[in-house]
């Protein structure tokens, strides 16, 4: 096997801009990952996601193909 081929695999701290932190390992230089959002923050594992209908799509799609021509 050749030596030197594979990049050093560390133990790292993942901080959020919400303030949590969690341990995990990486191949990324430094101590220290900064990220924007986690698991904590994010709307979709909180619960608080929140679908929007830009433009009255869904109705417009409804109107368009709805069953009335019957």
């Amino acid at each position: 096997m050749k030596e030197n081929l594979h990049p050093e695999y560390h133990e790292v701290t993942v901080k959020c801009a919400c303030g949590e932190t969690f341990k995990t390992r990486s191949t990324k230089k430094g101590d220290v990952i900064m990220i924007d959002i986690c698991n904590k923050c994010h709307p979709y594992f909180t619960g608080t996601q929140k679908i929007v209908d830009a433009g009255g799509r869904v109705d417009k799609f409804n109107k368009r193909y709805s069953n009335n021509n019957k």
